[in-house]
């Protein structure tokens, strides 16, 4: 240093009353620091600039200003050079080399500023941290030397060189300067997408490059949303566009890559171990053949190296929470230390405000990262499984239900979410404890291990703790998903429910579920209590055990303030660690089950790709397939040529279905090939509709050709349709078609097949639920010879006889064989099976006798009988999961005067009202919130005593080097605080308990209570969402954050205590933190509670898109619309994120403000013990700090916990929110009860009746008055949208009337309560719905009949050898919608239900479409023989089933138009003549 500076000076004085560097570390360590540092990381930086461009910034007047100041502060420096040579030339004296040195390195150190400021330019940076950075140490350093030369030339103002000091003044107001313009932005660059979107948030490095660095570090960039949150309430056009890296897009397929890779790697070493084991089959036993692929490396590798950046951010932020304890240590030393000189107190308060601060910033930018990978996680995952969930084969579909897929999306992606945000732990914990373990080592010494080994008893506890929860975990999710699968199949069939009057027995069977759950939780709160008297004990246990052997080791041994205060300090850092701990490792294990849960999804056999193979069939080649189905195997040969229409016929359950599902792909392929020419169209036989208007429903994601679309439209005479609906065809259709009648969503299903124009149609009996006169039309104008897909090939199973003579080719099938093939003529000629069933069931006339123009080949005839194994059963058609138990809604005409038809999604602006916390507390119990509330206070009250205690215990006075009274001191001590009573935990628990049962039983019994045309404007994505995710927050997040927010607030009120009996001047800074705290609170609750409604609303349509995708994934597949799915959910999970993405970036501007808030208070408890440190005992001031420190954390707590119970609460007001909707009529009336036996006769009397779906719109029934006596069979005909369905709803009250009456019996049905009505009228539904469960439970949930009972039923309905045939006969488990049974199974258990009821009065709505004309003849004859003496109400498409009833009843716009027997409606020659002209039978 002699050598640099000229003399001996390094030294400098700490103990003095005015502290100053000394010239020579000014002159070098002060100058050079800022130098090394841009020198340092310039070139990454610029290295990174290079390949990170942001566009191109024109030259502006920030860039000129910041340009200009830097070539002055390069000349400043040289001219210091300069002045340093002249001084040596002169002869005036050598000047030292540090003269020399130092401005030439500053010099170039400003030169190399300059011209980062234009590479920045260049580059689009419009504002650089590192630059900052540069600034302010550099502006730092200059002022420490700013101060000394001003002290130096007021005290030796004749040893002051005026040039160097000139320079060096002009110097600072540079730097000055320049730090204040690197604080400014630039201006956008050009060519960026922040020019062409104003509302993107940006990546870190570019949120700092737009915002400025000290906006990047503090979050300013929310600043102006948060503003106008509190100003009005947001809405979607307000929120940021997503970052690319965060978008579906981008993270997915990353995911996707890596699991992918990751499979493939587990078959390769799979296969090499078999390999292995095979090779030593003596040596090797029950080797384990397969290796599962790893979920969690794939997911490591794809979010690790951000993720890395958080545990970078924890590490610094671990070392600097340190600072805390060993200041106080400073300070207290301060206070005992008399001697020392006022500024070193000023100084330690400082340096704790500045590590402090520093602390809280990087905290934040560490949760920021860790909430931005959770959220990239939750998309990958919902990606991952929405993409799997299109691609699974029927088996693994089987295994899997719609619920347990969305709890997948829901719940379990949640608990990933919640994980990474503190997984960290695992290392940071240990590292903390490790840390605080050596402070109080050096502070206690070995007393400490007393300390250790009390945590190290605490681990095998947590261990149990932690498997414990595990199994619980398990539990709960397995009861979770039968819960919400169950939810999922009510919602889909709730129709079929009310009009069986079932509700009660699916309460019933909800609610088991639900105890089973609660019982699980209740066990788990048991667990929490034990593992929170754990987590709280086990600090003070550590601190009480290492006091007590400190002081009764060694009398000597002396517990003074700064022991035990920094001791405390330290422990409390310890708690942080410990508690968290065992929730990371219980937060680990339940994420471990969802791991598995993905891992066993993900890794679902898929369909084969080589099913189908989609290439040219050279003509009369064979193609030998065989499909695999529910253990039948169908050997099947056949080719069909090009532009021919072959129909498909045969009983139910012959494997029609079947046919078409292999020609799909959707069939296991054991042998040999499936060749299908080209594209491929699919009508399933159950119409899937989209939640979308009609107009996209058959455009489906094709180009609009405004003439092929009217043409197609027209074909499938859908243009009456369309006049009838309120905004022709962009009217929105509901959930599964709500708003459309059965005709009409098989006509959308078939349009939207033809207007995709491709070369294969099949066709899955598309004109079974459409009446007989649009039948005939659809297949001239659309399927037939003459229709639009004359030139396309087109296979079409069909149960209507009278359109197979003009078809080219027909196949008979039987038990999955095809057992006939031929023409028309040459079946008929064969007087086979085919030949009997036309003769028999045919009435019709033949219009085209002469068949197809087209040749066949002769060989094309003959069929290849295989050998097929013969397996015990009846074969059933597999049909597309298309819709199960959709319920056809009202007709369309005139449903809704509005485009939409379903009300938007629910967005309460106001407050979150008291009425909901009152509703909680009352479902918890007033007397045990009460209790609760009160052991809380107990247990803080009992925790800030035993502090003071302390503190009065480290400021007894020493006697010989001992404390007298250390012993008593030490006991009370330690019964204080292990008399803090942890039952709190258990009551608030069980409390949460109590709650989620209450609040889920009156959400469920009141959305079974809403009319129909509640689940018809109410997506069923919303319900479910309300039953899993809205139910999973009251169970499990609610009462633990309550426990929280409770205990941050009696920790801050016993914070802000001791402070004030400590320094009682803190009470002037105190409410004014209070207020801006409390400002700063409002502030970002309003905003909060927003985001986090808005982000749950757009939540329920991922889930309704998701359910919809999943009933129609056999369409998808079969038009190859994949892509645009996969596409569709992604934007509805990015539009989620939207909102998501904010209010993670406003948790952490709210606390990096509230945390700096609580440093002022910290720094003022500091600055008012050094100010009042005469007056103030160590101990005092001690407890006061160590609370103060506390203080920041339990206030930054109470607000995020207060926020959070403001934005979760919302779930118990979603939850009662169907508590104020509209309800039906009571199910019993107590004040009317119909006879046992009513009714007795079955006379059903309509007096003008009218019936209208909502009271603002036009009846859609009117003036309907007629009269059926008991007994009578009457068919109910008319075209679609005429109100036949509507009638029968009416007749159920599904809609009550609008005016007018329907007597039964002489009773007025409108006074006979729902269920007493419903459950004495019977009706066989339009579309089978069946639910998961036995055979049993779907014909008689309440178990009324006895098994004798419901065998004679089946065997009435003809299924009594097919279910004898089930190897669990009753008990067979029918699939979620019934979809291991074919639809005509389905209709014949629907036809078992009803006699086994066989009430007076049967209802059957177009019930024999889905079925085979053989097996609609034993139906009705069925119908004839067991119900000879009820009234039968019939709606029918085919007339020939009502011929022989005693009257016809035809509707038209909702009127009666024709109501006479069948045979005088003919002879009238009116609406009835033509239909049956249509039909052939007139």
């Amino acid at each position: 240093m002699v050598v640099l500076c000229g003399r001996k000076d390094w030294n400098l004085s700490w103990n003095t009353t005015n502290p100053d560097f000394t010239q020579c570390f000014q002159n070098t360590v002060l100058v050079w620091v800022p130098c090394f540092y841009l020198w340092i990381f310039a070139p990454i930086y610029l290295i990174y600039l290079r390949s990170h461009g942001y566009g191109y910034i024109c030259m502006s007047l920030l860039n000129k200003a910041k340009t200009i100041v830097g070539f002055l502060l390069w000349i400043i420096c040289w001219l210091d050079v300069f002045y340093s040579l002249w001084e040596r030339s002169n002869g005036s004296g050598i000047p030292a080399p540090v003269h020399l040195i130092s401005p030439t390195i500053l010099g170039l150190t400003m030169l190399l500023a300059t011209l980062l400021v234009q590479y920045e330019r260049k580059k689009g940076i419009q504002s650089s941290g590192l630059m900052l950075i540069f600034w302010l140490i550099a502006l730092l350093c200059a002022t420490i030397v700013f101060r000394s030369k001003v002290l130096h030339a007021i005290n030796q103002p004749l040893t002051v060189c005026v040039w160097r000091y000139t320079t060096f003044y002009i110097y600072y107001g540079l730097l000055l300067v320049s730090f204040i313009l690197s604080c400014l932005t630039d201006q956008p660059p050009l060519f960026s997408q922040m020019v062409k979107d104003p509302v993107r948030p940006l990546i870190p490095l570019t949120s700092a490059v737009r915002n400025g660095f000290l906006g990047f570090l503090s979050f300013l960039n929310i600043t102006s949303m948060m503003i106008t949150g509190y100003k009005r309430p947001l809405e979607e056009k307000d929120l940021w566009s997503l970052n690319p890296d965060d978008c579906s897009n981008r993270v997915v397929p990353q995911l996707v890559h890596r699991w992918n890779s990751e499979c493939q790697k587990a078959k390769r070493e799979s296969k090499e171990r078999q390999a292995v084991a095979e090779s030593e089959i003596l040596l090797v036993k029950n080797s384990k053949k397969t290796i599962d692929p790893s979920l969690l490396k794939a997911l490591c590798l794809t979010f690790g190296p951000y993720f890395l950046i958080s545990c970078f951010y924890k590490l610094i932020q671990d070392i600097l929470m340190f600072a805390g304890p060993e200041i106080l240590r400073l300070l207290i030393r301060f206070v005992n230390d008399s001697s020392a000189p006022t500024w070193q107190g000023y100084f330690y308060t400082v340096l704790l405000f500045m590590c402090t601060c520093a602390q809280s910033l990087i905290l934040q930018k560490y949760f920021h990262v860790c909430f931005v990978s959770g959220m990239r996680l939750r998309t990958a995952i919902i990606g991952a499984v929405y993409r799997k969930a299109l691609v699974i084969n029927s088996a693994a579909r089987r295994t899997s239900t719609v619920g347990e897929i969305v709890n997948l999306m829901s719940v379990d992606a949640q608990r990933f979410m919640d994980l990474i945000t503190y997984i960290n732990m695992i290392w940071s914990a240990p590292l903390q404890v490790v840390l605080a373990l050596y402070f109080l080592w050096q502070n206690l010494g070995p007393s400490v291990l007393a300390g250790v080994a009390m945590m190290v008893l605490m681990v095998p506890i947590n261990a149990v703790i932690a498997m414990k929860t595990k199994t619980y975990q398990v539990a709960q999710m397995k009861s979770k998903d039968s819960r919400i699968k169950i939810m999922n199949e009510l919602f889909n069939g709730i129709k079929v429910l009310k009009l069986y009057a079932w509700e009660l027995a699916f309460k019933d069977k909800v609610s088991q579920i639900r105890e089973s759950e609660l019982k699980v939780l209740k066990k788990a709160a048991y667990l929490g209590g034990v593992s929170t008297f754990t987590w709280v004990c086990a600090p003070f246990l550590v601190a009480l055990s290492t006091f007590a052997v400190y002081v009764l080791v060694d009398e000597r041994n002396v517990l003074d303030a700064q022991k035990a205060f920094v001791s405390l300090a330290l422990f409390n850092i310890l708690r942080f660690p410990l508690n968290m701990l065992p929730m990371v490792i219980s937060s680990m294990v339940q994420a471990s089950v969802s791991l598995k849960r993905f891992r066993v999804f993900l890794s679902h056999e898929e369909l084969q790709e080589d099913n189908v193979e989609h290439k040219p069939v050279p003509a009369r080649e064979f193609h030998q397939f065989i499909i695999l189905s529910l253990n039948l195997h169908f050997l099947l040969n056949v080719c069909i040529p090009e532009k021919t229409l072959v129909a498909v016929v045969g009983h139910v359950g012959s494997g029609k279905s079947s046919l078409l599902s292999a020609l799909l792909g959707e069939m296991d392929k054991l042998e040999g090939a499936v060749t299908v020419k080209g594209s491929v169209a699919y009508v399933p036989q159950q119409a899937w509709i989209q939640n979308s208007t009609l107009k996209n429903n058959i455009m489906f994601g094709q180009e609009r050709r405004e003439a092929w679309y009217q043409r197609v439209v027209e074909a499938c005479a859908l243009q009456p349709d369309l006049e009838m609906l309120p905004a022709g065809d962009d009217t929105e259709i509901g959930e599964k078609g709500v708003n459309l009648s059965g005709g009409q969503k098989q006509r959308v299903s078939l349009a939207r097949a033809v207007y995709c124009d491709r070369d294969t149609y099949l066709l899955d009996d598309p004109l079974s639920a459409v009446d007989a006169h649009v039948g005939k039309h659809i297949f001239d104008r659309v399927i037939g010879p003459q229709g639009l897909l004359k030139d396309k090939t087109r296979i079409l199973v069909t149960h209507g006889l009278s359109y197979l003579s003009q078809v080219h080719l027909i196949l008979v099938m039987l038990d999955g064989e095809i057992t006939e093939a031929g023409s028309y003529q040459q079946l008929m000629a064969k007087e086979g099976a085919f030949a009997e069933l036309i003769r028999t069931y045919a009435a019709v006339e033949q219009t085209d006798d002469k068949g197809p123009d087209f040749p066949l080949p002769g060989h094309f005839l003959q069929l290849v009988r295989g050998d097929p194994e013969t397996f015990p059963g009846q074969p059933r058609d597999i049909v597309s999961p298309a819709c199960p138990g959709s319920s056809p809604g009202p007709p369309s005409g005139g449903t809704c005067p509005e485009r939409r038809t379903r009300e938007p999604p629910h967005l309460a602006l106001l407050d979150v009202k008291l009425s909901t916390f009152a509703a909680y507390v009352k479902a918890i119990g007033v007397l045990l919130s009460c209790l609760s509330l009160l052991l809380m206070f107990i247990h803080h009250f009992l925790s800030l005593f035993s502090n003071y205690w302390l503190s009065k215990w480290t400021d007894d006075p020493t006697v010989n080097g001992t404390q007298p009274n250390s012993q008593m001191r030490l006991g009370v001590y330690g019964i204080l605080g292990i008399s803090q009573v942890f039952v709190y935990s258990l009551s608030m628990s069980i409390g949460g308990i109590l709650a989620s049962r209450s609040l889920h039983q009156s959400m469920l019994f009141n959305v079974l209570r809403s009319p129909m045309s509640f689940f018809e404007r109410t997506p069923s994505g919303n319900l479910v969402n309300r039953f899993s995710k809205e139910m999973d927050t009251i169970d499990t997040v609610i009462p633990s954050i309550l426990k929280m927010f409770m205990g941050s607030m009696f920790n801050v009120i016993g914070s802000c205590l001791i402070i004030l009996i400590a320094t009682p001047l803190v009470a002037v800074v105190i409410p004014f933190f209070g207020l801006l705290y409390l400002f700063v609170q409002r502030f970002y609750v309003a905003t909060s509670r927003q985001l986090k409604r808005l982000e749950s609303v757009s939540r329920s349509p991922i889930y309704s898109h998701f359910n919809e995708t999943l009933l129609g994934t056999s369409v998808i597949r079969a038009f190859g619309e994949q892509e645009r799915f996969i596409s569709e959910s992604d934007q509805r999970v990015d539009h989620n994120q939207k909102a998501y993405y904010p209010s993670i970036v406003a948790n952490r501007w709210l606390a990096i403000r509230l945390e700096f808030v609580g440093n002022c208070i910290v720094s003022s408890a500091a600055l008012f013990a050094v100010i009042a440190r005469e007056n103030l005992s160590p101990g005092i001031m001690g407890l006061s700090i160590s609370y103060a420190l506390q203080l920041t954390a339990s206030l930054t707590w109470l607000v995020r916990m207060s926020s959070d119970v403001e934005t979760n609460i919302v779930a118990v007001e979603r939850v009662r929110e169907y508590s104020d909707t509209e309800k039906e009529a009571e199910w019993r009336h107590q004040a009317y009860n119909p006879p046992p036996r009513w009714p007795t006769d079955g006379n059903i009397e309509f007096r003008n009746f009218g019936l209208r779906y909502r009271p603002d719109l036009d009846l859609v029934i009117r003036n309907v008055t007629l009269k059926i006596d008991g007994g009578e069979k009457v068919g109910i005909v008319g075209r679609t949208g005429a109100g036949k369905s509507s009638l029968t709803l009416g007749l159920f009250r599904i809609i009550e009337a609008a005016e007018g009456h329907i007597f039964i019996d002489g009773v007025d049905i409108a006074k006979v309560g729902l269920h007493d009505l419903r459950s004495r009228v019977t009706i066989i539904p339009q579309d089978p719905l069946l639910f998961s469960g036995s055979l049993r439970m779907n014909l008689d949930p309440f178990d009324s009949y006895s098994d004798e009972d419901i065998w004679l039923a089946l065997e009435l309905s003809h299924l009594k050898s097919f279910v004898s045939s089930l190897p669990d006969q009753l008990s067979h488990e029918c699939s979620e919608g019934g979809d291991n049974l074919s639809v005509g199974q389905r209709q014949l258990l629907c036809l078992a239900r009803a006699l086994l009821r066989k009430t007076k009065i049967l209802v059957l709505d177009e019930a024999t479409a889905a079925v085979d004309m053989e097996t609609d003849n034993l139906i009705q004859s069925t119908i004839r023989s067991q119900f000879e003496g009820c009234t039968v109400l019939t709606i029918a498409h085919r007339l020939n089933t009502i011929m022989d009833y005693t009257r016809v009843l035809v509707l038209e716009k909702g009127e009666v138009v024709e109501f006479d027997s069948p045979s005088s409606l003919i002879g009238q020659r009116g609406s009835f003549y033509k239909m049956a002209k249509d039909s052939g039978l007139a």
